[in-house]
């Protein structure tokens, strides 16, 4: 099976995995699940996403489907397991340089239109481009999403509109999604699962608390 297959899909499986002070690790998200991870700052949270994605040194192994993260090089491991940093990165003038071809209605969907693709991204403020990076990952047509804070720069009324978009692509394509999120009501609204980093291991956090 190539990770080039538009096929490689199911379920994201997170087998004794181990990243910092992170240990042993056993996760399973399933098609078209958003799993929510939270925890307090420095506690891992970012760098286990970066360890799914291969993109930090770990210990342990990554499952997409049948198909395991260190049977492929790193970076077509991440056109199918795709991750979306905090802070995205921008290597060209333009907007539309970076995105192919968007659907209007996803550009709709998130605040924008059409004339957006012409302009710089020297112009965008910290909430466009978190909003364009989203829409630039889902492009790509992945077949897993982590998602790390994706609504950190938005306000309440984008965030919601953002979720909305998101929750609903996600359960139409069905992709497993990990979600680093902090904000307790966006975790009720968008996740099936919530997970906490506390003292170096997962524990997950019954719904009653969350919702």
């Amino acid at each position: 099976m190539s990770v080039n297959d538009s096929s490689v899909t199911g379920l994201l499986r997170l087998a004794r995995l181990g990243v910092g002070e992170l240990e042993g690790v056993d996760l399973a998200v399933e098609p078209g699940e958003i799993l929510c991870l939270s925890g307090a700052s420095g506690s891992g949270k970012s760098r286990l996403l970066r360890a799914v994605a291969d993109l930090e040194p770990h210990r342990g192994e990554v499952w997409l489907g049948e198909l395991a993260q260190s049977a492929v090089p790193g970076h077509r491991w991440r056109r199918r397991v795709m991750l979306v940093p905090a802070e995205s990165h921008w290597w060209a003038d333009s907007v539309g340089e970076h995105l192919a071809e968007p659907d209007v209605r996803d550009l709709e969907a998130l605040g924008f239109d059409r004339e957006v693709l012409e302009w710089q991204v020297s112009r965008l403020s910290s909430g466009e481009k978190q909003r364009l990076a989203l829409l630039r990952a889902l492009c790509c047509e992945p077949s897993a999403l982590l998602l790390d804070e994706p609504t950190a720069n938005l306000d309440d009324a984008t965030s919601r509109r953002v979720e909305t978009w998101l929750v609903e692509r996600v359960h139409e394509r069905g992709w497993p999604v990990i979600w680093v999120a902090h904000d307790r009501a966006q975790i009720g609204r968008v996740a099936k699962r919530h997970l906490r980093i506390l003292d170096s291991r997962l524990v997950e956090e019954e719904q009653a608390a969350w919702t």
